[in-house]
């Protein structure tokens, strides 16, 4: 076992983004004093789960999983309604949980695939395949060799001395590798992955990483694929701490903006300016309008530039009966 090493590199380009991750959390920490406040753990929580249960393919609204989590009823898909009540539980049980315990793993496990799959809490007891359609992309190892590869994983993690930044993310790719359960391996290795830098900074419990993993999902699986093929998960970890590094600058930029209140009305005004410029007399959708004004974080540019324009009647949506349509996009009104 003290002969397992996952295979990687530490590139030039790692090291920088550590250094950078690491500016930015002397940041947010003392912007926040060392605490980050109720109301955003909350709201953060919210985000991450909606985002890791949407890349496995939930169409619930964040309102709609916002609404299941304050216990309000919901219509929608039963599973998809059990999956955001199961990720809850498991999200909330987070800092009791050890990341160095297999044990733990496996308790997460079946709270986060209660009800869905028989053999939730438990490694899988067949080979599986990843399919891109009918293409199959990763060839899981053998069933019977799950329990000692998910070992060696935890064993190198708790004894390996490379920065926690590093090697969660080696941790996250290995275990997709590996792929252990028969179902919930991607929600599993991500929340582990927050778990495991949780336990090195506090203020990852919090950080919803997800969310950019979402927005960013077809860069997430082509690294995997990437790494598979070069046997070295370099271009894994570098994709992943650009994400932590981007939702970092998010968090300091939502802080920020939550604190400064003063010139509010003024701040509004030149937010719906920018976003007319950027709707010109076309249609667009509220991704295209995000991308167009250089933000990644769907809640402000909701709170701050959306909803107040919507309010003020400057723009409308093109489907006003379906305001949570995939379809939906703005315009300015005439």
């Amino acid at each position: 076992m003290a002969d397992y090493r996952p295979p990687f590199t530490v590139t030039d380009r790692i090291v920088a983004l550590i250094a950078d991750i690491s500016e930015q959390i002397g940041k947010i920490t003392i912007q926040h004093q060392g605490n980050i406040n109720p109301h955003l753990r909350r709201e953060n929580r919210i985000r991450t789960i909606h985002s890791s249960l949407a890349i496995e393919h939930n169409s619930l609204t964040i309102d709609q999983v916002t609404a299941i989590i304050d216990g309000k009823r919901v219509l929608g898909n039963p599973n998809e309604i059990q999956e955001v009540k199961n990720a809850y539980e498991a999200y909330e049980l987070m800092l009791k949980l050890d990341p160095n315990s297999v044990e733990d793993l496996l308790s997460a496990h079946r709270l986060m695939m209660k009800g869905l799959v028989p053999e939730n809490g438990r490694f899988r007891s067949k080979g599986v395949g990843i399919f891109d359609g009918e293409q199959l992309i990763h060839m899981a190892p053998p069933a019977d060799l799950v329990p000692k590869l998910i070992a060696d994983l935890f064993e190198w993690y708790k004894t390996s001395e490379v920065h926690p930044l590093i090697k969660s993310a080696v941790f996250h790719y290995e275990f997709e590798f590996i792929h252990p359960f028969a179902d919930g391996n991607g929600r599993m290795g991500r929340m582990w992955h927050s778990l495991l830098l949780g336990q090195w900074k506090e203020l990852f419990y919090w950080l919803p990483i997800e969310e950019l993993i979402r927005s960013r999902q077809a860069e997430y699986y082509n690294a995997l694929g990437k790494a598979d093929k070069s046997t070295d998960s370099a271009v894994f970890v570098e994709l992943m701490l650009d994400i932590i590094y981007s939702t970092l600058k998010d968090m300091e930029n939502v802080s920020r903006s939550t604190d400064q209140v003063g010139d509010q009305d003024t701040d509004q005004d030149d937010n719906i300016s920018r976003l007319i410029k950027i709707l010109g007399d076309k249609e667009m959708s509220a991704a295209d309008i995000m991308n167009g004004l250089g933000l990644s974080h769907r809640p402000t540019f909701r709170k701050n530039y959306l909803a107040p324009a919507l309010e003020k009647g400057i723009i409308e949506r093109t489907i006003p009966d379906k305001p949570n349509s995939k379809n939906q996009k703005y315009r300015k009104v005439k």
